[in-house]
């Protein structure tokens, strides 16, 4: 019992390291990043801006990965737990993406990181408890949110940057389908106070990770 327990701390500490120093070295399996052709110079505001949108989404898968991993610690099934694991696995392509996007911009990624993790993780771990319905419920509302959130980062981007408003697109049609894929495998609709502090978490989190 002690050495499974050893195991998973290890496992999760592991994943953990791997989420926050994702590059494209650290997530080899990821697929290329998406380009964009006729890339227009950027001057030095525009540049700024645009990688301080970036580590918004850095972190914001961040705090995905942590989601994902600490619903799979605790999911109550083995299919759920394999569906957040993979989900994971799949968006691990979004951080190398958005590590790699940031770095050619010439900007760094949130300070906060760990703290978005740790509390992301909680947060995960804390919904699996509440039963896979309830899990899968939290990730296809997660992801209607995501996908709101994007649009409003594409928009917001310098219109020169084709290469980051690419890989925002490609990023938008996974987290559709991740949402869609936990909606057909059971997930339940979340009552309206729950997304309303979801909104409001994802803001404070959106508004810090711009700045710090």
């Amino acid at each position: 019992m002690l050495e499974a327990m050893l195991d998973t701390l290890i496992l999760n500490f592991d994943r953990a390291l791997r989420a926050l120093a994702a590059t494209p070295a650290h997530v080899p399996s990821a697929p290329k990043m998406p380009g964009a052709p006729e890339a227009q110079a950027m001057n030095a505001a525009e540049r700024g801006r645009a990688a301080a949108l970036m580590r918004v989404n850095h972190t914001g898968e961040v705090c995905a990965q942590a989601l994902y991993h600490g619903q799979a610690l605790l999911a109550k099934s083995a299919p759920v737990r394999a569906h957040m694991q993979k989900a994971a696995d799949e968006e691990g392509a979004h951080l190398a993406w958005t590590a790699e996007r940031i770095a050619a911009l010439g900007g760094r990624r949130s300070l906060l990181n760990p703290l978005w993790y740790a509390g992301s993780f909680a947060i995960g771990a804390v919904t699996a408890r509440l039963g896979d319905p309830v899990s899968l419920g939290f990730v296809a509302e997660t992801e209607r949110q995501v996908e709101a959130h994007l649009d409003n980062q594409i928009s917001r981007l310098p219109a020169a940057d084709r290469e980051s408003r690419a890989v925002l697109a490609a990023m938008r049609e996974d987290e559709i389908r991740h949402g869609r894929e936990a909606r057909m495998a059971g997930g339940l609709p979340l009552p309206w106070p729950a997304r309303l502090a979801m909104r409001a978490a994802s803001r404070v989190m959106t508004t810090a990770a711009y700045y710090i």
